[in-house]
């Protein structure tokens, strides 16, 4: 006999009024002896096939139309592929989603809006609704029973989000982790029996993370990271996670008046670039297959502050504390009478070391209120003892930077060290 947490799924022998786990109170429930023989399932049989005559997957791919969409999939849906799409509220996850479904026939089940929402989203953006088909069941079996009656009238099914949806074999409240376990299990079955593409859509956490347990990662078969700031026309779709395609590749949209638009320019997040401002750094990062430049502000203001404010946005935090620790140790700037707010400009996040040594030059240029000559790119990862390392794919990101005019490109290839940095704020 087994006890299980409805709330987290811890089991126990015995019942107990408080989950050790979660710590919720009266939580725990009977559940039934598997050793039962009436419970006990029929063994399955064993279903093997030669691998040698698999498709390859480039042939059974299902294209979307959008490219910035496909190239982060790899080239398309996969049948039966499931694939976790987050990103915060307001984002543009649902706009994405129908923007690049008009020429499938979809079945779009909402938990989050109403038929009415949606279709006025969609005349907004002047997208045909022809091939939708929208249904509000929230029970995962009822969708269940749908799809498999659906299966010859759809080619692919929209869950938003997985958090509204419950299985009532399951006595904890939709959003729960037992909840999210099962009806993701469920989905995933019916996706992979029926070779019917299921985007799941997820919500996120205050870090930005996925909300619930890691568990539905790893039963998905890609994850889809939709970010961008909503003050910010930009929007970047990244794949942690995608068994079917690349990780390192990424999608770049603006969102306009008419939804989102695909961003091929890789001077797009660039603006005023022959303008000389003290605390601009121009950085060359590699995303997947293609090199991107990104402006980097920092602002050194003098403070009387006992502990100074570090303030970052845009690239990770105790990224910017070690360059700032190295700073200090090599160069001998005094960091400690100054307030420092680093941040890239629109409102994306830079995740690649190559942003490192462009970090570094703003903040003496901001510091020292010397500007960076104009038409100079950085490009280097910057070690703890202060040297400038090769990144990866610099080569391509330097011919890139040359075929765009830029006149300086300072990298591992003609600077070993920090300290040659001050030969350019004289």
């Amino acid at each position: 006999m087994m006890y299980i947490c409805s709330n987290c799924g811890y089991g126990t022998a015995s019942w107990m009024g408080r989950c050790p786990e979660c710590a919720q109170w009266k939580t725990f429930k009977k559940q039934r002896d598997m050793k039962d023989g009436k419970t006990k399932e029929r063994t399955a049989r064993l279903n093997a096939i030669a691998l040698s005559t698999i498709k390859p997957l480039n042939k059974i791919r299902k294209k979307t139309g959008i490219f910035e969409f496909d190239r982060v999939l790899g080239g398309g849906f996969i049948p039966g592929e499931v694939v976790f799409l987050t990103g915060e509220p307001g984002v543009g996850k649902s706009t994405l989603l129908l923007q690049a479904l008009t020429n499938f026939k979809t079945l779009y089940i909402s938990g989050e809006e109403a038929a009415e929402q949606i279709k006025h989203r969609a005349e907004r953006l002047k997208i045909n609704l022809s091939s939708f088909l929208f249904s509000d069941t929230l029970q995962v079996e009822g969708i269940v029973v749908g799809i498999d009656e659906l299966k010859d009238k759809i080619d692919i099914i929209v869950i938003d989000s997985i958090q509204t949806i419950y299985s009532n074999t399951v006595e904890s409240p939709a959003g729960s982790v037992t909840q999210l376990k099962e009806c993701l299990s469920q989905l995933t079955r019916i996706a992979k029996t029926k070779k019917i593409p299921i985007i799941v859509v997820g919500h996120v956490t205050k870090e930005g993370d996925i909300a619930g347990p890691k568990t539905l990662e790893h039963m998905t078969d890609a994850v889809l990271s939709f970010e961008g700031e909503r003050v910010s026309n930009f929007r970047i779709l990244r794949s942690p996670k995608n068994r079917f395609g690349p990780t390192d590749e990424i999608g770049i949209f603006e969102m306009a008046q008419s939804g989102l638009v695909e961003v091929n320019n890789p001077l797009a997040f660039l603006e005023n670039q022959d303008e000389e401002v003290p605390g601009k750094a121009i950085v060359g990062v590699a995303e997947g297959k293609r090199s991107l430049f990104f402006e980097i502000q920092t602002l050194a203001s003098p403070t009387m502050l006992p502990v100074p404010r570090r303030v970052v946005k845009g690239v990770d935090y105790n990224k910017v504390l070690l360059l700032l620790a190295v700073l200090r140790k090599h160069i001998n700037l005094p960091l400690d009478t100054f307030d420092i707010y680093v941040n890239v400009v629109g409102g994306v996040d830079i995740k690649s070391t190559a942003a490192d040594l462009g970090i570094i030059a703003s903040l003496i240029s901001s510091i020292k209120n010397i500007p960076v000559p104009k038409k100079t790119l950085f490009v280097g990862e910057v070690g703890l003892l202060g040297e400038v390392r090769k990144t990866a794919f610099e080569d391509k990101i330097v011919n890139e930077a040359g075929r765009l005019s830029f006149k300086k490109i300072i990298s591992q290839k003609n600077m070993k060290s920090i300290k040659e940095l001050k030969s350019l704020f004289k």
